[in-house]
């Protein structure tokens, strides 16, 4: 049996150490268009600031491909997969037969039609080395930077450029930071958190036109504001890579590659995994693209396990970020805001001094989604009530009780916590 594996992230791990979990000797060969061992990604903005090194990148240790038996190109780039000739196309020519394929290709920046983007000094931030070229050129500090986008990504380079000397703002269409998982309330907080570590927001606002010679120099926004600037960095928003389909491709595709619960997309043999895949979202029973390191890792595992002949099956991902910006957690899951239309409720908990908050999303007495900024201790019985969608009827108005914990929990529900793992 010949596996093969375009990408070389998470969602490849998991789908390497998913075969081996049920075939230890099939030939496994895995192409990626960068010549990294496997990193991880969320890492390069601390790489950006020193704070990582990059042997502290890598995801798994340097003998990883040879103990699991695999032959990794890594710089060599897939151009096309044949699905009817088994096989995929390298962009030096050559083609490469296989039983099995996983796609696990990830996002690309989406890049808008902005003139003058073609201009030297504009980057992305998504890969180890575009992050590597925009260290180069900050050395020493002092930068005028822009960044369009505050969304995470976004963000989190403003992090590791502003750590770096630079000078940080931020533009975005969007009327708060982080609108994808932060109500308004909460977005308030988080900016002025980050306002407060000199970083500057210019937000329901975007760059129109990009000005300089060579490099850029100035940046227009759309309100007719001129930003000096040495370095542009686009960051609003990522979609599923799926350059090595080709035009005649019979691969259903939405917004990402569609799978089914085994991660194997329509064309038998053929799977996806990570954030070029949609896979089966828990709380809408939908498909979608769930850009989050866990779900791509296990995603690739149950691919991995699936296609050596093993039965396991995607049980469905929730959307879920735990991260930090100039120390100040954040933890969201779920929904990030009530939605319309009844049986939706809203219980929050905010002090301003402290800039600590929690709020949860309910749905007719179930958990649907929280945030807990500044705070976020305890918060796994949080993602066990969000995950199993416990009726929280009967000790609702306990949910946000200091000690809140699996005591509250009806004696059935802690029983079947305590078979599960315990009982914190």
């Amino acid at each position: 049996m010949h596996y093969v594996i375009i990408g070389n992230s998470v969602a490849a791990a998991g789908a390497i150490e998913g075969i081996r979990q049920v075939d230890q000797e099939g030939m496994i060969t895995l192409f990626s268009d960068e010549p990294y061992h496997i990193y991880s990604r969320p890492l390069i903005s601390y790489y950006l600031a020193d704070k990582v090194t990059g042997e502290q990148m890598k995801y798994r240790p340097e003998d990883f491909y040879r103990k699991n038996k695999v032959t990794a190109c890594l710089g060599e780039k897939i151009t096309l997969v044949e699905p009817d000739k088994s096989q995929v196309v390298l962009a030096r020519g050559e083609k490469v037969a296989y039983d099995k394929l996983l796609i696990a290709t990830g996002g690309k920046p989406f890049i808008p039609p902005i003139e003058g983007l073609d201009k030297e000094n504009v980057h992305t931030f998504l890969k180890w080395e575009e992050v590597k070229k925009i260290k180069e050129k900050i050395v020493g500090g002092k930068k005028q930077v822009v960044i369009l986008g505050a969304g995470l990504i976004g963000l989190k380079a403003a992090e590791g450029l502003s750590g770096a000397g630079c000078q940080v703002t931020v533009v975005d269409l969007a009327d708060r930071v982080l609108s994808a998982i932060l109500d308004k309330q909460a977005a308030a907080v988080v900016q002025q958190h980050l306002e407060e570590h000199r970083l500057k927001f210019c937000l329901e606002n975007t760059v129109s036109e990009v000005l300089g010679d060579q490099g850029v120099t100035w940046v227009v926004l759309k309100d007719g504001t001129q930003l000096p600037c040495d370095l542009l960095i686009v960051a609003i928003g990522v979609m599923p890579n799926v350059d090595v389909l080709g035009a005649e491709s019979k691969m259903e595709i939405n917004r990402g590659i569609l799978v089914n619960q085994q991660m194997e997309t329509n064309i038998t043999g053929i799977y996806a995994a990570g954030d070029v895949a949609e896979g089966l979202e828990r709380l809408s029973q939908e498909r979608r693209v769930l850009p989050i390191l866990p779900n791509a890792y296990r995603q690739g595992e149950v691919a991995g396990i699936n296609m050596a002949g093993g039965t396991v099956r995607f049980n469905g991902g929730i959307a879920m970020n735990a991260i930090g910006l100039f120390g100040f957690p954040m933890l969201t899951a779920g929904y990030s805001s009530m939605q319309a239309g009844a049986g939706w409720e809203e219980i929050a908990q905010v002090d301003e001094d402290s800039r600590t908050l929690k709020k949860l999303f309910l749905f007719q007495n179930r958990l649907y989604g929280f945030i807990f900024l500044n705070q976020v201790e305890g918060a796994g019985i949080y993602n066990w009530l969000l995950e199993e969608q416990v009726d929280l009827a009967p000790f609702k108005e306990k949910l946000l009780a200091p000690d809140f914990g699996y005591i509250y929990l009806p004696q059935e529900l802690r029983h079947k916590k305590l078979a599960e793992g315990g009982v914190a």
